[in-house]
């Protein structure tokens, strides 16, 4: 093993990640201050009513916009639009997969931080029986088929413009987001139509519970979301990938005490290779709680960047960050 391999399968990846986190955070919310542009086709909550200090926009924003154009634009000129617009997002995700989840979504970073706060105000918090979970997980793909579903029926005719960007309306990080500039204008129900009024206040109610859930549950609103959901259909292609060697796992539970979505086969599913579920967010905390040396690594291009080493294990539990990420 070279030195390099040894220290980054050494590192400490609660301390790493808080730090890589804090610095995606300022970059998509103040970004635009320093005139930073990304686009707007990024895979994470990178949001467009932040207009001030965003770097970039979230890509489900101008797709729902794209996707309300009247059928015979849609399907025609208009349609080279929504692949160009695909085809960047595209890039943008398949180099860090739902990497975007776990390290650089703003919404994310959030929740993991209300996490801490539960945690030091001493709060414990519940876990999803099997049942509930097996049913929650569907939640995020019929979110993410209204999500397209409605900016049909608008361009159909069906539907006025007032139920336009519908899960924009509805997105937590609508709301919440902006505040971080000091920007309190989306504070507020549109009362101009049934249309408006519905979804802009159904986003007030959804912040709050944004903002509570995470007192509940890690990562509250990952279950949900449309945008994680959308990760694990494009996923195949994607560089970042979490690999198991089921010969070499004991099935000892650490990864599965450490996981935020509370995904079972992590510890349980000794067949599969290619491991990560629809509801993993890559954050690779399953790694580094891992005892079993190659049980657990992750790969970039096929190549591997981090595995778990018994060093390495021992390492974080005596530097308390294993110990911690096993706490409920």
């Amino acid at each position: 093993m070279t030195r390099l391999r040894r220290a980054v399968n050494n590192v400490d990846l609660q301390r790493f990640r808080f730090w890589f986190q804090l610095a995606a955070f300022a970059l998509l919310v103040y970004g635009g201050y320093l005139a930073i542009d990304l686009g707007n086709s990024l895979p994470m909550f990178s949001c467009g009513y932040n207009q001030e200090g965003r770097a970039g926009v979230c890509y489900l924003l101008p797709l729902q916009h794209q996707l309300a154009r009247p059928w015979p634009q849609l399907f025609g000129w208009a349609g080279i639009g929504v692949l160009t617009g695909f085809g960047l997002f595209l890039l943008w995700f398949i180099v860090l997969n739902k990497g975007w989840c776990g390290f650089m979504c703003p919404l994310g970073t959030l929740q993991d931080w209300l996490t801490g706060l539960r945690k030091r105000l001493g709060i414990r918090y519940s876990l999803y029986g099997e049942k509930s979970f097996n049913t929650l997980t569907w939640v995020k793909f019929v979110l993410l088929a209204l999500m397209l579903l409605i900016p049909l029926a608008i361009g159909g005719g069906f539907l006025s413009h007032d139920w336009g960007a519908p899960f924009c309306q509805i997105c937590p990080g609508r709301v919440v987001l902006p505040l971080f500039t000091g920007d309190p204008a989306q504070l507020t129900i549109d009362y101009s139509s049934v249309g408006t009024m519905v979804l802009t206040g159904l986003g007030m109610f959804i912040a709050g519970l944004f903002l509570a859930g995470a007192f509940i549950k890690k990562r509250f609103f990952c279950f949900f979301c449309p945008m994680s959901a959308l990760h694990y259909l494009i996923a195949k292609p994607a560089l970042l990938k979490l690999k198991k060697d089921g010969d070499k796992c004991t099935r000892c539970g650490n990864c599965f005490n450490v996981c935020d979505m509370e995904i079972r086969a992590i510890a349980d599913d000794l067949e599969r290779q290619d491991i990560m579920t629809d509801d993993c967010t890559l954050c690779l905390k399953c790694v580094a709680a891992c005892p079993e040396p190659g049980a657990l690594r992750v790969e970039f291009a096929r190549i591997n960047i981090f595995e778990a080493t018994e060093e390495g294990f021992l390492k974080r539990m005596n530097k308390g960050a294993g110990r911690d990420g096993c706490k409920h």
